[in-house]
């Protein structure tokens, strides 16, 4: 018995100190405005794995439009998990074939371990008198956001202000279209993803407003030109629930799926819920939400499912080729 004992003992340290030798290259394949965050977040992982294994990873990150992003993933890109800013774009994946159908119950709140919202962005003193949705159609005003064919914020933003719409007294679809027709009438610059639109907006001095992420608008605030910027909260907007998930095909082809656990995971940690929010996304946890209240106003928020039934719903109406967005924009 004890030399059956000490002979899976050592077998045991043998696969571990194996385990520990080797260096595993890990991709996080995501969306424009997390590079920063998970820049950190890949630092606080990797120390906090490296102490419990003994195993080093060595993080690689992809960054882009969040549609572009899924459709590389989709066709071939050997990411380990996708960190994208919606769950269509996962779900785009899952129907290629790397992902499992049910990936959103994998993890806790739908696979979603952080949000966010929409925001405006305005030069300070808000010249043009930018308050709430309806004073984007203002004639003299120019927008720069991003491209919804393209991004996830940019889909996030056409949503936000079609259910801002609805949500007024007698709202309906043709109200909403109007609303959504004079705001893309009045687009200066439709980039291709959210960060290259906040550097039109903040760094090349185009357009009145930036319509974009509540982070992103924070970080413009905070760090790229001080007392320059002011951020307008409207009086509705979108509850944003970016999408996690592993890349089932990937992690069990290169032997990832226990790393790639362990790092989704770790997100919902107390570590990975303040990095969060100290990089401006809104934490689940209720603890850090309330150290953190007075960064992020309360305001009255709406979500997919309320208003559209569901991302494949909205996705299918709004953006696909032909789609509402495509007449509005053409027109």
């Amino acid at each position: 018995m004890k030399k059956q004992f000490f002979a899976g003992l050592l077998g045991l340290l043998v696969v571990t100190s194996t385990f520990a030798a080797e260096t595993k290259s890990f991709l996080n394949v995501s969306y424009d405005p997390t590079r920063e965050f998970y820049r950190d977040y890949n630092q606080a992982f990797g120390k906090y794995w490296f102490d419990r294994t003994g195993q080093r990873i060595d993080f690689k990150q992809s960054h882009g439009g969040s549609g572009k992003q899924a459709r590389a993933v989709a066709t071939g890109l050997k990411a380990d998990v996708v960190t994208l800013a919606l769950a269509n774009d996962v779900d785009e994946i899952a129907n290629a074939g790397y992902i499992r159908k049910d990936w959103q119950k994998q993890f806790p709140n739908n696979s979603a371990p952080y949000t966010s919202t929409v925001v405006f962005l305005v030069k300070k003193g808000n010249p043009k008198q930018i308050k709430d949705w309806k004073d984007l159609t203002k004639p003299g005003v120019e927008i720069i956001t991003p491209n919804p064919k393209t991004g996830g914020a940019p889909r996030w933003i056409y949503l936000a202000a079609w259910g801002y719409a609805l949500k007024q007294p007698g709202g309906n679809d043709s109200q909403a279209r109007a609303l959504v027709s004079g705001i893309y009438k009045n687009v200066k610059v439709l980039d291709s993803g959210s960060r290259g639109a906040l550097t039109t907006f903040a760094e090349r001095g185009i357009g009145d407003v930036l319509l974009t992420w509540e982070n992103e608008a924070l970080l413009a605030q905070k760090n790229l030109a001080k007392d320059k910027f002011e951020i307008v909260y409207p009086s509705i907007s979108i509850l944003a629930e970016p999408s996690v998930a592993l890349v089932d095909k990937t992690v069990d082809q290169n032997g990832n799926r226990l790393i790639a656990t362990g790092y989704l995971n770790f997100l919902y940690s107390p570590i990975g819920q303040n990095l969060a929010a100290e990089y401006n996304f809104r934490p689940r946890n209720a603890v850090v939400a309330q150290k953190y209240a007075s960064k992020f106003p309360k305001l009255e928020l709406f979500t997919i499912d309320s208003l559209f039934g569901s991302w494949a719903n909205a996705q299918k109406i709004h953006f696909s080729n032909g789609g509402v967005f495509d007449q509005i924009y053409k027109k």
